[in-house]
Formats: C-alpha cells, sequence, structure tokens
C-alpha cells in the first residue's frame, strides 16, 4: 500500500512539474503593460519595438498580446536577424491605426515591416492603414508621397497570417517578397474600387506561399504575383471589387526571374476589370510563365474574364513599343464559368517574338448579355477540349 501510495505521489509530481514547466516555457508580452495606450491617439510605437525585443531575446516560446482598443502606430521594422528565438506569435485582438497624416509614413516605403524572421505567426486584428486621403491626393494629381504598403515581409522563412483584416491601406495592404512557407488563411482585405495601388496581396521572389479562404476587395489586383514566384497556391477566395488575380507584370528588366508552378482555383470574381490575367511589358526579357493551373472559377460581370496581355501598358504614356521577350508556356484554363461585361470574355495577345503555346482551355463557359461571349487571339498556340464557349480560337 505504501508502495502503491508513493507511485501515485511521484506521478502526480511530474504530471505538476511538467505542467509548470510548459506553462513556464511560454513567455507573454502584452503590449499594454509595456506602454501602449488603446485610445488611437497616442503613439505606441515603442511598446510594439520593446514588446518585439523582448520576445526576440527570450529563448522561449514568446506570444506578444495586442488586447482589445486602437493603437497608434507609426512605421515599424520587426528584424529578426539577431533573433534567439524561432517562433513568436503575434495575437491581435485590437485594431493597429497608421497615423492620419498620410505624410507620417507614406515615404517610408512600409508601415508594419518584417525582415529576416523565421517562425512569426500574426493572429487575428485589424490593420487600420487609413489612406483615404493620399487616395484623394493621388486622384487630384498632386504631388503626394507613393504611399506605405500596410505589412510587409522580406526574406523572411515559415510565416503564418491568420484570421488578419486590413482596410483602407496606402498603398498595397499585404506583401510577401524574398520568403519561403509563408501561409495566409482567412484574410479580410478592403479598400475602395477607386483606390490606387491597393494591391490585396502581392508576391515576389518566393516560393511555397499558400492563400486560402479569404476575401479580398481592393481598387488594384485583389493578388499581384510578381517575377521570381514559385509553388504558389491560392484556393477559395472571394476577389471584388479590383483588378482580378495577375500574374506580372512581368518583363520591365532584361534579367528577370521567371513564375512558375501556380494554381489559382475555387475563386469567385464579383465585378472585377480582370478575371485570371497575365501582363508583360513589351520590351526585352529573359522572364518566363509556365506552369499555372487556373481552375474551378466562377466570373460575375467581370470585364475581361480570361486575359493575357503582353503589351501591358496601362496609362497608354511612354509605352516601351517592342516586343515581350517573356515566354508563356503550359497554362491550363479549367472549370471557368459565368458572365464577360464585354463581348470578349477570352484575350490572348502573345508576344510576337514568343508566341503563347501549351495553352489548353477545358470546359469553359463565358457568356455576354445572356449570349456566347467571343474570342480573340493573337500568337497564341493551344488546344480545348470540353464544352468551350466562347469557340476558342487558339491554333494548334
Amino acid at each position: 500500500m505504501t508502495g502503491a501510495l508513493s507511485l501515485l505521489l511521484a506521478f502526480h509530481f511530474l504530471l505538476t512539474f511538467f505542467h509548470c514547466s510548459s506553462l513556464a516555457a511560454i513567455a507573454n508580452y502584452n503590449v499594454q503593460n509595456l506602454g501602449a495606450k488603446p485610445d488611437g491617439k497616442t503613439d505606441s510605437t515603442k511598446a510594439f519595438l520593446s514588446a518585439w525585443a523582448s520576445a526576440c531575446a527570450s529563448t522561449q516560446t514568446a506570444t506578444i498580446y495586442v488586447p482589445t482598443g486602437r493603437y497608434l502606430l507609426g512605421a515599424a521594422t520587426f528584424s529578426g536577424q539577431s533573433c534567439k528565438n524561432p517562433a513568436i506569435t503575434i495575437r491581435i485582438d485590437g485594431t493597429l491605426v497608421a497615423p492620419s497624416n498620410y505624410g507620417a509614413i507614406g515615404n517610408s516605403g512600409n508601415w508594419i515591416k518584417f525582415e529576416r524572421v523565421t517562425g512569426v505567426s500574426v493572429i487575428g486584428g485589424t490593420l487600420d492603414g487609413q489612406g483615404v486621403e493620399l487616395w484623394a491626393c493621388k486622384n487630384s494629381g498632386k504631388n503626394c508621397p507613393e504611399g506605405a504598403t500596410t505589412l510587409a515581409f522580406y526574406n523572411s522563412n515559415n510565416i503564418i497570417i491568420n484570421g488578419l483584416s486590413s482596410i483602407n491601406s496606402q498603398k498595397f495592404h499585404i506583401l510577401v517578397d524574398g520568403c519561403q512557407n509563408v501561409k495566409l488563411v482567412g484574410m479580410k482585405v478592403s479598400a475602395p474600387g477607386n483606390s490606387p495601388n491597393t494591391d490585396g496581396i502581392h508576391v515576389e521572389k518566393s516560393t511555397g506561399v499558400t492563400i486560402l479562404n479569404s476575401k479580398i476587395g481592393t481598387g488594384d489586383d485583389c493578388v499581384s504575383i510578381g517575377p521570381g514566384t514559385s509553388n504558389l497556391w491560392i484556393e477559395n477566395v472571394a476577389c471584388g471589387p479590383g483588378h482580378g488575380i495577375s500574374i506580372g507584370s512581368l518583363g520591365w528588366d532584361l534579367q528577370e526571374p521567371g513564375v512558375q508552378n501556380v494554381t489559382v482555383k475555387t475563386v469567385t470574381f464579383t465585378g472585377t476589370q480582370n478575371g485570371v490575367r497575365v501582363k508583360t511589358w513589351a520590351r526585352p526579357s529573359n522572364g518566363f510563365v509556365k506552369y499555372v493551373l487556373f481552375q474551378h472559377l466562377v466570373m460575375v460581370n467581370v470585364q475581361n474574364p480570361i486575359i493575357v496581355d503582353q503589351n501591358y501598358c496601362p496609362d497608354h504614356h511612354n509605352c516601351p513599343n517592342q516586343v515581350s521577350g517573356v515566354k508563356i508556356s503550359d497554362i491550363t484554363y479549367q472549370d471557368i464559368h459565368g458572365s464577360s461585361a464585354t463581348e470578349i470574355a477570352m484575350k490572348f495577345v502573345c508576344s510576337k517574338q514568343n508566341p503563347c503555346n501549351g495553352i489548353t482551355l477545358e470546359d469553359v463557359n463565358l457568356t455576354y448579355k445572356n449570349e456566347p461571349a467571343q474570342s480573340s487571339c493573337i500568337n497564341a498556340d493551344g488546344k480545348s477540349s470540353g464544352l468551350v464557349r466562347p469557340n476558342s480560337c487558339l491554333y494548334n
């Protein structure tokens, strides 16, 4: 009996020890305890940077907590170069607010910037870029700051952004540049359809990026895919208003990394300027686009549901007027249905020097005013199968 009791006591001690150890292994940093004020007026930048410095210095799993309230945050860089911590979670129950004076961050490039970080997770919360006045300045033709990207990750690995809302960004909402293994889940991105350059999520020079279960409405591309992007997966996204999901613009530089292995599936485009688009400048380049799948897409009153434009020049001003060197190949459009807001629902304007090849159309049904839409092809080679409306204009 005494032996059994001793065993029970020892087991209880071990359970208590491991429970306490696990609790002790998580370091928590509440930004309010470090001086942040939830009034939306007091500059809380120092408190956030202090929380980051403490979390980085800790070798334990760390959580930075932002309680409910509005927190004024100036331009802030969170660097991981000297971070000892491989797992930092930033849990946000409140709203981070950019300065109301757009000039305060308008020339800084980024509002909230993470650089060379590993294992960072951003969970919940809202980022308010307060871009309305800067958009008005730009739309009036005045000399204005370029504007700041709301949230940027550079040269970072193993990043998770889950349940974050971004509203009224000055410029891009989310930027992923030079990163590996990034998951963006349950994002809500919102800016008016006339807000300039407010791309929802921009990815470039990155591999292994996944965008899931998100709702994006902006004044520019819902998702834009820049040079050097590979192994990108986009699924279950609602896009609109905005310019659609775009690969490009590419080919501005002569020496430019290509885009490959991109999947875009189960996306609904509502009232957007484009559906799925590939856009390249008409100038020499060694860039390329290959191995792309557009699948299970719904178009609702979309101006250009399917478009490849290798003469891209958005303002029709100082256009290169050369020939695009970007090689486009092996793109599949599969199970795409819905309505076009223009008569030409499918448009391939490819390079004379490097015609598009390996384009596949399978089960595409797009209408214009409840009638079959039209297609237009220049220098485009491919094949079609199943029901394809409008009729394919690709040559074999």
